[in-house]
């Protein structure tokens, strides 16, 4: 049991509280003071008030004083009616085009209610094998006290065609995407290079590129590590270092491994986080995906003026159609009873921590047919706080695999009526406006993301962070691997792995958790 629910036990051992659900906690640092609101479907004291005070008060760290707030609410039908149509609305809106406020019926219950669909023969589907029920009751546990149960019943009714989801005019015809390239900067010599690179590449452009190419920029990371490699010659095997890297460039990050020679071994070996270098290689296929290989390591950096490039792009919708972000209510979130205090980087800029479910595994479309998103699942970083979350299946034409079935738990009839990725990938340009994008892994996500959006007219350009750096950096011989599991578990934090919003959720816990650590974003 977790902290929030040892929380809420003691709060329910008050009678007129025992149904309560907490609906806010409003944190006023310059005073030192939280308020906690409830909401209580019952009669309660100014005994229980007293009590619910004092556990409030217990579970507050030294210096805090806790204040207490007490709603009645009690739903009749119409009110409950009306709070799961606007709910369908906003999060499900394919599914809300099949139905009409008076299509939902209620069945109330002494704490709680039991609530219907009246669904046409042949649409039950999309509601009864899809998330849809379960997610109407755990919103109205959000706003009522008492258990909620749906259902869908089957009645004679008229599709009305009018209503079916209204999908954007499709974009202009994609034109060749150029590669982007800037000069570089105090080139020095350490490990040698076919050619004197004069320009590099932007890392955000790299899966464009063939044949040999430079990369320049920043050591996020660095870690030597040996391995054996068997000598022909002496049939002997021989300890060897390689050495694994992460840069950024200000338009995106890369990590790739590096074998040096004997000879500049040592040299490589007084890198250190925060060097500028630059890198040539070239693009390589290596367990059915792209990867970059690296041959030389120099010193070199960027101009100190560079500005990176933007696309041009569609511009920003002005609203959103198809997924619309909600606020988020989680106690948990990176030790709410523990500690408030973030660094100044996360306070000052804004995040979007991301994560998909696809059909496959293929990213690139040098590699052949890209596959699908099925899911996107995102939160908003505001203030150092997890503010917003962003969530929807996405429609796919093609049928799951069952190895994606057993992965996800999604099956075709999920994805039925669920919003075509062209409306999707608007909305979450739209969320995404103006912020860092962070994810476990992120390059892998992100080349899906940066994929529909140029399909769709939508240039993503955020800079990157990728969770697995910092854990490399800062978890290093702390846990066994640096999987999002492991990095979870370390904090103490148990999700719902392989869905794209409880992966979202508990990366933007983990990155929180990073940076608190770090004390500053590499910017």
């Amino acid at each position: 049991m977790n902290e929030t629910d040892k929380f809420l036990q003691e709060i329910r051992r008050n009678d007129g509280l025992k149904n309560a659900i907490i609906t806010e906690i409003v944190l006023t640092k310059r005073t030192k003071e939280a308020e906690f609101c409830f909401i209580t479907d019952r009669a309660y004291t100014p005994l229980d008030e007293r009590n619910a005070l004092k556990v409030c008060q217990d579970y507050l760290p030294d210096g805090f004083l806790a204040r207490i707030k007490i709603v009645k609410r009690v739903p009749d039908e119409s009110i409950l009616k009306k709070k799961i149509y606007e709910f369908l609305n906003k999060r499900f809106p394919a599914a809300a085009a099949f139905l009409t406020e008076n299509d939902v019926e209620i069945e109330l219950l002494e704490s709680g209610a039991h609530f219907y669909f009246d669904i046409a023969s042949g649409d039950q589907s999309l509601f009864s094998s899809g998330k849809i029920l379960d997610e109407v009751s755990e919103y109205l546990k959000t706003v009522f006290c008492g258990a909620f149960y749906g259902d869908v019943k089957i009645v004679e009714k008229e599709r009305d065609e009018s209503l079916l989801f209204e999908r954007p005019i499709a974009p202009e015809q994609e034109e060749p995407l150029e590669i982007r390239y800037f000069p570089i900067d105090a080139f020095k010599k350490i490990d040698g290079a076919d050619f004197l690179p004069t320009k590099a590449t932007y890392m955000a452009d790299w899966e464009l590129q063939s044949g040999q190419y430079a990369i320049c920029g920043k050591i996020d990371f660095i870690e030597e590590r040996q391995y054996m490699r068997h000598n022909e010659k002496t049939n002997e095997d021989q300890e060897r270092s390689r050495f694994s890297l992460t840069l950024s460039d200000g338009t995106g990050n890369m990590r790739m491994t590096y074998f040096p020679k004997k000879a500049t071994v040592e040299k490589i070996r007084e890198l250190k986080i925060g060097d500028g270098v630059v890198v040539i290689g070239e693009n390589e296929e290596y367990n059915g995906s792209l990867s970059f290989k690296a041959s030389k390591i120099n010193l070199g950096s960027r101009p100190e003026s560079f500005v990176p490039e933007k696309r041009k792009s569609r511009p920003v919708p002005k609203n959103y159609h198809a997924v619309f972000p909600e606020k988020i209510v989680d106690y948990t979130q990176a030790g709410f009873f523990d500690d408030w205090s973030v660094p100044e980087d996360l306070k000052n800029n804004l995040f979007v921590v991301f994560d998909l479910e696809t059909t496959g595994l293929n990213s690139q479309p040098a590699m052949g047919k890209m596959d699908k998103i099925i899911e996107i699942g995102a939160v908003k970083i505001i203030d150092g706080k997890i503010e917003e979350k962003f969530t929807s299946l996405v429609a796919c034409p093609d049928r799951l695999s069952p190895e994606i079935v057993a992965l996800t738990g999604l099956t075709d009839a999920d994805l039925v009526g669920a919003p075509e990725i062209e409306n999707v990938i608007a909305d979450f340009y739209k969320f995404a406006d103006g912020a860092y994008l962070v994810g476990h892994n992120v390059n892998f996500d992100f080349n899906f993301i940066k994929y529909y959006g140029e399909q769709n007219r939508f240039a993503f350009e955020q800079q990157k962070f990728d969770t697995i750096t910092f854990a490399q950096e800062l978890l290093a011989g702390k846990i066994a691997n640096y999987k999002l599991n492991s990095v979870a578990d370390y904090y103490g934090f148990t999700f719902n792995h392989h869905r794209a919003y409880d992966d979202a959720l508990v990366t933007a816990k983990c990155f929180i958790e990073l940076i608190k650590t770090r004390g500053k974003l590499p910017l």
